[in-house]
């Protein structure tokens, strides 16, 4: 139901399902993938479709797998049908912004969140847990929005600098490096242990943290170490029910992951729109939609908070329930 609710946060049109195949891609050829790609579509092609089931890109997808879904899709029923999938290539109808949406996402809530909370982003501090399609991103955007990222993390370490990263340098680092990897990174301390990484990031004396990696990443064992006044939850589910509790407790404001990395499924949604209109806009034009939509949403979310006198989590929650039921009732039964 996750990406349910996600959809009637953000005002979407759509539901929510999730699927994917058990493998460990690292392990794994490109044409080994493309063929697992190729029969997981076509074991599913009954079920998908531009106005029946539209799947988009998540963990370990590209979008080249994308457009192998796409293909073998259109092969099955005939006719070239961009708009079965999203995340696809530029070149087969995929949309401008699609790679840097989540993270733009989360960037933006994180600054809505600072200044709601009194704070000036300008003078905010911030740790990104992961440092992927969807943590990268979103430090890109926060240094450019004028905060000081002082630690990011990767699956194989982190990188800590307590007056501040050179981002755009870690960045360029990283697609260099062969693996992708914050290590050997010049200027900041580089911690080769994940686990001891991720603990340092997990409580730093930040303002922002936002964890962008996978879930359960906060919990009760950790939960009380966290010293940032705003948690944005890039990826999702990465806080315990547990966790939510100490967090409460403790004065921290949570943006939970149904409305802060919610930007990724709304370009989704564009690149939908753009595939169905067979007419395709420019990186502003989706960036200010986005842009619009994340903060529409999010002040949704705080006057639900306000009036019903809750979390976010919970005001986003009762939003998305109350949407999707007001729809259903309004379309009734059949027959």
């Amino acid at each position: 139901m996750l990406m349910t609710w996600k959809c009637a946060v953000m005002g979407l049109p759509y539901g929510g399902a999730k699927g994917g195949v058990i493998c460990d891609p690292t392990r794994m050829s490109q044409g080994e993938i493309e063929r697992l790609t190729r029969r997981y579509t076509s074991e599913i092609a009954e079920i998908i479709g531009p106005a029946v089931d539209i799947p988009a890109p998540d963990v370990n997808t590209n979008p080249q797998v994308m457009a192998w879904m796409m293909d073998t899709y259109s092969m099955i029923v005939g006719q070239t049908v961009l708009g079965v999938v999203t995340g696809k290539p530029l070149e087969l109808g995929g949309s401008q912004g699609r790679g840097d949406a989540t993270g733009r996402g989360v960037a933006t809530v994180a600054v809505a969140a600072a200044e709601r909370s009194g704070l000036k982003p300008a003078q905010c501090t911030a740790a990104v847990q992961g440092f992927g399609n969807v943590g990268s991103v979103a430090a890109k955007y926060l240094h450019q929005m004028g905060l000081k990222v002082t630690g990011v993390t990767d699956v194989w370490g982190g990188l800590f600098n307590p007056a501040g990263l050179d981002i755009p340098a870690v960045l360029a680092h990283v697609q260099q490096h062969p693996k992708r990897s914050l290590e050997g990174c010049p200027g900041g301390e580089y911690v080769a242990d994940a686990k001891e990484a991720n603990r340092r990031l997990l409580a730093l004396g930040v303002d922002i943290l936002l964890p962008c990696a996978l879930e359960n990443q906060l919990t009760a064992a950790n939960a009380d170490a966290v010293q940032a006044k705003i948690v944005v939850e890039g990826a999702n589910g990465p806080t315990s029910p547990e966790a939510d509790e100490i967090l409460a407790r403790k004065g921290v404001v949570v943006v939970p992951d149904v409305l802060a990395n919610a930007g990724g499924v709304t370009v989704s949604y564009f690149e939908w729109v753009q595939n169905q209109q067979a007419f395709f806009w420019e990186e502003e034009e989706v960036f200010n939609r986005l842009d619009r939509m994340m903060m529409r949403s999010f002040r949704d979310v705080y006057v639900v908070a306000e009036r019903e006198k809750c979390d976010l989590r919970m005001a986003a929650q009762i939003l998305a329930v109350s949407r999707v039921a007001k729809a259903a009732r309004i379309r009734g039964l059949y027959p």
